[in-house]
C-alpha cells in the first residue's frame, strides 16, 4: 500500500524533487505536575487528560512558580501555553471567593500579549474552558480595539486574566492605567506568546512597551515575572534579556522539547520548466537569461494542494500574500475540477481580512474534515489550534527558520507521520535552500534582531512613559540609557517639562504621546479614490506611495486597471479607470547615500568592511511603461517627485580600483558587477538575520564621494535602523560566503532572478554583470575567511 510520500513522488515531474529530509520520530518524556499545583487545577487537568505533562512543561511551570523570568522555546504543538497557565490558575484558585470579586483587592492577575487578534481569540476559547473548570468565578477577558465599552469595563473590573495585543496595551491600557488599577496592582505574570515574531522595528517597539508595562506595574507595587513562549531560535535567553534590558543570568531557559513527534518527511520541490508550447505563468525578468523559465511557485503549490486533497490528505498550504492565498486556492480547485470534481468545494482560502466568524468557521471545517485543505497566509502559522494534519505545503521560504519550523511543524502533530513540501520560488534565497537541504534540518544560525536603542523608536516611548508617570533618574536604565541627558534634551525641545518630582509630558502641546508610538511601523497612509465614482479603493503607506501610486502609475484593484491622476496634499490619490492597453508601470529611482558616522571598521587585506550611520536620499525621477502580454518596453516618462531622506544604519565595503583591475573586470562592467553583488547580498541577508529582503535596501557606486572607492552599501529600511545591517556586519564572513556560493552556483550566465536580479530594484536591474559580481564576492569570501 503506497504512502502519501510515495504518491507525491509519483506526482512530481523528473528533476522536481531536489532533496529529501527524513526526521525520525521523537518519543515523549513525561514528568509529574508538582505539589504546588492547586487541587482544582489538578482535577481540571485530569478531566481533560492532561495529568501526565511533558517534562519541559513541568520545568517551565516550576520556574514561573518560583517567580523567575522564563523562556519556553519548543516546537509547534508542544503545549507551551499550558505550562504558563498552570501556575497562573493555581495562584488564582487559592484566592478566596470574596477577594476575587473585590475590584481593588491586590491579588494575582495576568496579562497575556500576542501579536494578532486571531491568536488571542483562539487562546481565549481554550483557556476559558479550563479556567471555568478550575473555578467559574475566575474572570478571563479578551480585549482589543474592536471590543465594545461594556466588555472593556468588565475586563477592567473583573478580569483576572486579560488577553490582548501590544496595540491595545499602548493605546488604551497604559494610556488610562488608572482605570486598570485592579490589573496592575495584582500583576504577577506577563505572557508574551509567539515571542519569535517580535523582530525588527516591531520587536524594538514591543520591547520598550514591555518595559513601560513593568514600570507602571512597579508603581502599583507589583513585580511580575515574564513568560516568553517561542519557537526555537538562536540564543532565546539572550534575546529575552535584550528585550527586557537585563542580564541573561536573570532568565531561565527551557528549550529541551520532550513532547512526542511522529516521523516527518520534508521534500524540496523545484518548479518545473515550462514546456515550449506551454503558457508562461510567471513574470519574466527584464534582463535576458539563458536559464530555462519555470512555472510559478503559486501554480506548483496550487496543483500540489489539489493533488493532496484528491488523496484525502488534510493539508495547509502556506503562501506569502493574501492575494497569493486566493490564487493558490483557485488553482487547486481548478485542478480538482478536472481530476476530482467531487472535492472541488473541499479547498478554501484563509487569510487576514476575513471576518472573525469566517475564520473560525474555516478552522472548524478543517478540524472536522469537511474541508481538506486551506491555502493560508501566515495567519495559521501562529499558535492557532489546528492539529492532526497530514501534510503542509510551504510556498517559498517563509522568512525565518522559526517560521519554517512553525509551518512544517503543523504536519504530523499528535504523533502522526507528516509530510512537508517546500516549493522554492524564483529568487536567490529559495535557490540557496534548495541546494543546501542540510540547512533546513540543522539548528538555525539566524539571530533574532531588534534594536530598542533606535532613536526614532526610543523617543516616542520615552514621551509616552512621561505621560503615564513622571520620569525619574532611575528610569533612564529602563530605556537603556546611561544618564538623563535625553530627558533634558526633550525638555529643551518642549516635549517634556521638568518638575521637582521628575519629567512630565508637556500637555500644552495638545497631542497624545501614545499616538506617536508607531508599533507596526506602518507610518502615515494615503487614501486611493476613484475620481469618477467617488469610491475609496484602498490605502497605501506614504513610504510606498512614491513608487507605487505616483502620477501616471497604473494601479490594479481587484483585476481592474486605474491610472493615477494626481495627489492632493499627500493624503489623497485620485485615480480614474484605465481603458487602454493592458500595461504596467515601473518606477525608477535615484538614490544617494552619505556616510554620517563610521561606528566600526575592519580590514581584510585590501578590503575594508564597515558599519555606521548613513543618510539615504531617494526620489522617483521617472517610470517605465511595459506591455503585459510580452513585457515589451513602451517608453519612459520623466517625473518630478520630492526627495525623501532616511537616516538609518548600514554595512558597507570598499575595494581599491587596482583590485578591480586585478580581478579582470572590464571598465564598462564595474558598475554592473557592484550592482549585482549588492542585489545578491541583500537577497541573502535573511539567512542570518530575521528580516526580509524588503526590510533592507542598498546602493553601489564605482566611486563613492565619501570613500573615493568602489563601494557597496546594504542599509536598514527603517528610520534609525532596525539592527539587520548590524547583524550582517557582525556575521560578515558567513554572509559573504553564502552569497558567493549562491551566485557562483547559479547555472545562468548573465544573471537571473535566482541570483543577481531583484524584484525591488529602483533601476529595473540595469546594469548587471554576473561574472563581475561573482569575481567580487569570491575575492571578499577568500579574504574574510582567511
Amino acid at each position: 500500500m503506497s504512502t502519501l510520500l510515495d504518491d507525491v513522488r509519483s506526482f512530481a515531474h523528473p528533476g522536481q524533487i531536489v532533496g529529501e529530509i527524513h526526521l525520525p520520530a521523537r518519543q515523549a518524556r513525561h514528568g509529574r505536575w508538582p505539589g504546588w499545583v492547586s487541587e482544582p487545577v489538578s482535577k481540571a487537568l485530569i478531566q481533560r487528560g492532561l495529568d501526565q505533562p511533558w517534562l519541559h512543561q513541568v520545568i517551565a511551570a516550576n520556574a514561573l512558580h518560583a517567580n523567575q523570568h522564563t523562556v519556553l522555546a519548543t516546537g509547534t504543538g508542544s503545549g507551551k501555553s499550558l505550562a504558563a497557565w498552570v501556575p497562573v490558575l493555581s495562584a488564582l484558585s487559592r484566592e478566596d471567593h470574596a477577594n476575587r470579586l473585590t475590584s481593588l483587592q491586590r491579588r494575582p492577575t495576568c496579562l497575556y500579549l500576542c501579536p494578532t487578534k486571531a491568536l488571542a481569540a483562539d487562546q481565549y476559547s481554550s483557556l476559558v474552558d479550563l479556567a471555568r473548570a478550575v473555578d467559574p468565578s475566575i474572570g478571563v477577558a479578551t480585549v482589543d480595539g474592536d471590543t465594545d465599552s461594556s466588555l472593556r469595563r468588565w475586563a477592567r473590573n473583573y478580569g483576572d486574566i486579560v488577553l490582548t495585543n501590544p496595540d491595545f496595551v499602548n493605546y488604551s491600557i497604559l494610556t488610562h492605567h488608572k482605570n486598570w488599577t485592579r490589573l496592575f496592582r495584582g500583576l504577577t505574570t506577563i505572557i508574551l506568546d509567539e515571542f519569535h515574531s517580535y523582530k525588527g522595528l516591531f520587536g524594538a517597539h514591543v520591547a520598550l512597551l514591555t518595559r513601560r508595562i513593568l514600570r507602571v506595574a512597579r508603581a502599583y507595587g507589583a513585580t511580575p515575572r515574564l513568560c516568553f513562549l517561542s519557537a526555537t531560535t538562536s540564543d532565546p535567553s539572550g534575546t529575552a534579556a535584550r528585550f527586557l534590558g537585563i542580564d541573561p543570568t536573570e532568565i531561565t531557559l527551557v528549550n529541551d522539547d520532550s513532547s512526542p513527534c511522529g516521523e516527518r518527511d520534508i521534500l524540496l520541490w523545484q518548479c518545473r520548466e515550462i514546456e515550449e508550447d506551454g503558457t508562461q505563468d510567471f513574470l519574466p525578468a527584464f534582463l535576458p537569461s539563458d536559464d530555462p523559465p519555470r512555472r510559478s511557485a503559486n501554480t506548483e503549490a496550487g496543483e500540489l494542494t489539489g493533488f493532496l486533497a484528491d488523496r484525502g490528505a488534510r493539508n495547509l498550504t502556506f503562501v506569502r500574500s493574501r492575494q497569493g492565498s486566493e490564487s493558490v486556492a483557485q488553482i487547486a480547485r481548478t485542478w480538482l475540477k478536472e481530476h476530482a470534481p467531487a472535492k472541488v468545494n473541499q479547498v478554501a482560502a484563509y487569510r487576514g481580512g476575513y471576518l472573525p466568524e469566517e475564520r473560525r468557521e474555516l478552522e472548524a471545517e478543517l478540524r472536522s474534515g469537511n474541508l481538506l485543505a486551506l491555502a493560508t497566509t501566515n495567519a495559521l502559522e501562529l499558535g492557532i489550534d489546528i492539529s492532526g494534519l497530514d501534510s503542509v505545503v510551504l510556498t517559498g521560504w517563509p522568512g525565518t527558520h522559526a517560521s519554517f519550523a512553525q509551518q512544517f511543524g503543523r504536519a504530523g502533530r499528535a504523533g502522526r507521520r507528516g509530510l512537508s513540501i517546500f516549493v522554492g520560488r524564483d529568487n536567490p534565497l529559495d535557490r540557496y535552500y534548495l541546494s543546501h537541504p542540510d540547512l533546513l534540518s540543522e539548528t538555525t544560525a539566524e539571530t533574532h534582531v531588534f534594536d530598542p536603542s533606535n532613536p526614532t523608536v526610543l523617543l516616542s516611548h520615552v514621551c509616552a512613559a512621561a505621560a503615564e508617570l513622571p520620569l525619574t533618574e532611575p528610569d533612564a536604565a529602563v530605556f537603556g540609557l546611561d544618564s538623563t541627558e535625553l530627558f533634558a534634551s526633550l525638555t529643551e525641545q518642549g516635549f517634556l517639562r521638568a518638575r521637582q518630582a521628575g519629567w512630565y509630558w508637556n500637555i500644552a502641546l495638545g497631542k497624545n504621546p501614545h499616538a506617536l508610538v508607531d508599533l507596526r511601523g506602518e507610518g502615515a497612509s494615503m487614501t486611493i479614490v476613484d475620481a469618477q465614482e467617488g469610491a475609496v479603493l484602498g490605502t497605501v503607506s506614504a513610504a510606498q506611495a512614491d513608487s507605487s501610486v505616483h502620477p501616471g502609475a497604473i494601479y490594479v484593484h481587484q483585476g481592474h486597471l486605474f491610472r493615477v491622476e494626481r495627489w492632493e496634499d499627500e493624503e489623497l490619490v485620485w485615480v480614474h479607470a484605465h481603458e487602454g492597453a493592458d500595461i504596467r508601470t515601473f518606477a525608477r529611482s535615484q538614490i544617494h547615500i552619505e556616510i554620517e558616522a563610521e561606528r566600526e571598521s575592519l580590514n581584510f587585506g585590501d578590503l575594508t568592511w564597515s558599519f555606521g550611520d548613513v543618510a539615504v536620499s531617494s526620489s522617483v525621477d521617472s517610470y517605465d511603461i511595459r506591455r503585459t502580454s510580452d513585457w515589451m518596453f513602451l517608453g519612459n516618462i520623466p517625473l518630478s517627485m520630492p526627495v525623501r531622506t532616511l537616516h538609518t544604519r548600514a554595512a558597507w565595503w570598499t575595494l581599491p580600483h587596482s583590485t578591480i583591475r586585478e580581478l579582470r573586470i572590464e571598465q564598462d562592467a564595474i558598475a554592473g558587477a557592484l550592482h549585482g553583488a549588492e542585489h545578491a547580498m541583500i537577497a541573502m541577508l535573511p539567512l542570518l538575520a530575521t528580516c526580509d529582503r524588503w526590510d533592507v535596501g542598498g546602493l553601489s557606486l564605482a566611486t563613492h564621494p565619501n570613500t573615493g572607492l568602489p563601494t557597496v552599501f546594504v542599509h536598514d529600511g527603517a528610520e534609525g535602523g532596525a539592527g539587520f545591517s548590524e547583524q550582517g556586519f557582525a556575521q560578515g564572513a558567513a554572509w559573504v560566503k553564502a552569497t558567493y556560493e549562491m551566485v557562483s552556483s547559479c547555472p545562468c550566465s548573465r544573471g537571473c532572478p535566482r541570483c543577481i536580479q531583484s524584484p525591488k530594484c529602483g533601476n529595473n536591474n540595469e546594469p548587471l554583470s554576473k561574472s563581475g559580481a561573482a569575481a567580487l564576492l569570491g575575492h571578499l569570501a577568500r579574504h574574510m575567511s582567511a
